[in-house]
């Protein structure tokens, strides 16, 4: 049954009561999200109470910042208790949240560049430019896959570059945005003396012994994290045992006192990437925080607590 004549609106009449303009009601009707009641006898549109409302929905789903699409889908949803609208605002605070990211990053980077003083402002740009915002860790991810031996298991490589490659603060402040751009810088860039090898201690344990070795490792930084938190002096322990244990499972032989003194000589012997490790901490510590335990820090904590167990046994 057709509403009455009486109950009918122009466009005009609709842009008026809804508080949009002509050309508002036109845009959805062309598109085909505004439904026509009727045409008059000139053959002009007519719109009922059904529009007015669909029209508030329309300009309330847009004021969310919901694409037309969306709309169209929430608009046609029906008899799904509104599953369709529900997808369509999780979706967009997803695409939000990246935005906000973006911002707060680009925030930041612009602090960096209004404190630093002018002279040393062209070498910032230069580093801030060869990242997005929020920047990608693609870069560090590859330097790293690139040190691991070719054949490591997958499983175990992508647990390494889990806790090898920082992820960026959400909301950083502008000393996290230049380390990480120094981590970006320092991964791309040409290594002094040809490509970083992998450490010769890692590389004779082969792509099978690595990956025990990875694995272990991991184990033994996780428990130095709470001593380096503590800031406690580098001892025996629990973490330096597991910390033993993960090369000589990876060896193949045990944990006797012999082993650790010549595990001590080994280790002392390969290049550092210390820098890494200190930027690395800069970027994964909240502002003002005491800085957060990497695998670097950890390392070190359990290189001195096996050269301290070692002095100590002689």
């Amino acid at each position: 049954m057709s509403a009455s004549h009486e109950e009918l609106w122009s466009i005009g009449e609709l842009a008026e009561r809804a508080a949009v303009t002509v050309k508002t009601v036109r845009f959805y009707s062309d598109r085909g999200l505004l439904p026509e009641a009727g045409r008059s006898g000139g053959g002009h549109r007519r719109y009922g109470p059904q529009a007015l409302e669909r029209l508030r929905l329309i300009r309330s789903l847009r004021g969310l910042d919901l694409p037309l699409p969306e709309v169209r889908r929430v608009l046609d949803d029906e008899g799904a208790a509104g599953r369709v609208l529900e997808e369509a605002v999780a979706g967009r605070l997803r695409e939000l949240g990246g935005e906000l990211r973006a911002l707060r990053w680009r925030e930041a980077a612009l602090r960096l560049v209004q404190e630093c003083p002018p002279g040393r402002r062209a070498d910032l740009l230069r580093l801030l430019g060869a990242i997005d915002s929020p920047p990608s860790t693609a870069a560090l991810a590859r330097f790293w896959r690139a040190w691991l031996p070719a054949r490591m298991p997958a499983r175990a490589a992508a647990a390494f570059l889990d806790v090898a490659v920082p992820q960026p603060p959400a909301d950083p402040d502008p000393a996290q945005v230049l380390a990480f751009a120094r981590l970006h810088a320092m991964t791309t860039g040409p290594c002094p003396g040809g490509p970083q090898p992998q450490p010769q201690v890692h590389r004779v344990a082969g792509p099978g012994g690595s990956a025990l070795l990875y694995t272990g490792l991991a184990e033994a930084f996780e428990l130095a994290g709470p001593q380096l938190r503590r800031e406690r002096a580098p001892r025996p322990g629990e973490a330096l045992d597991a910390y033993v244990a993960a090369y000589a499972s990876a060896y193949g032989g045990r944990d006797t006192r012999d082993f650790r003194r010549r595990l001590a000589g080994l280790l002392a012997a390969e290049p550092r990437l210390d820098r890494y490790w200190e930027l690395t901490a800069v970027v994964i510590t909240p502002p003002g925080g005491r800085p957060e335990p990497t695998p670097g820090s950890a390392d070190d904590w359990l290189r001195a607590a096996l050269d301290a167990d070692n002095a100590e046994a002689a």
